[in-house]
């Protein structure tokens, strides 16, 4: 027998009744509505967790972008067979992707990835192959920044990739113009997804499982 009846031959007017009813319902209102916020909870935890994946990700690949490029700009400077404005290019650019690289990494953490071996096959030891090369790299670069920094939910992330995206374009035009091409051709700039960008870099071969040297004094490679 029940609390309820037990009071139920005292409660000539239904009121105990109603009112132990109306109890009932708001305890399993409380329970629906704490079931509810408890799966809100989880469910925001998981899109939260996603996010930062995300945000990792895109991180991580713009940091392999400005590794591949610091180790090209580097590679040039050791080779010495860059002069004049290009390689003056080649001096001051190479340390903004150093420093790019160093930002990238503290940012990043324990969540970045290892630092990969490079092999650009003497395109940094001939003027016009390195040339059209740094023109690939940094168009490449502003164009993936620009698919990807309205994907990023973090302020700190979003803060350091828009902080190397202006830049970046800064050493597009900079090569282009020694390139003879139009710095800015058109009002507005294409972006271009990171899947595609990954597509383009692994098909040039610079990225290597393990550097070769092939035979040279100077190896042609930055490991």
């Amino acid at each position: 027998m029940t609390p309820l009846d037990r009071l139920l031959p005292f409660d000539r007017d239904g009121a105990l009744a109603e009112t132990f009813t109306r109890l009932q319902l708001l305890r399993g209102t409380a329970a629906v509505l704490g079931g509810a916020a408890v799966g809100a909870a989880l469910a925001a935890g998981s899109a939260s967790a996603a996010s930062a994946a995300g945000d990792i990700a895109i991180l991580d690949y713009a940091l392999t972008l400005e590794e591949l490029q610091a180790a090209f700009y580097s590679e040039a400077e050791h080779a010495g067979a860059l002069d004049g404005a290009l390689a003056r290019q080649a001096t001051v650019v190479g340390a903004h992707e150093r420093a790019h690289v160093v930002a990238l990494r503290r940012v990043l953490g324990g969540h970045a990835s290892a630092r990969p071996a490079f092999d650009f096959r003497g395109v940094t030891e001939r003027p016009e192959q390195f040339r059209e090369t740094a023109v690939a790299f940094e168009d490449l670069a502003v164009a993936v920044y620009k698919h990807e920094a309205p994907r990023i939910a973090s302020r700190e992330y979003l803060a350091a990739a828009i902080a190397i995206h202006s830049v970046e374009a800064r050493h597009a035009a900079w090569i282009r113009r020694l390139a003879g091409i139009l710095p800015a051709a058109h009002a507005f700039d294409e972006p271009l997804a990171r899947a595609r960008a990954m597509e383009l870099v692994s098909s040039t071969g610079f990225i290597v499982a393990r550097a070769r040297t092939e035979g040279r004094s100077a190896p042609r490679f930055t490991g």
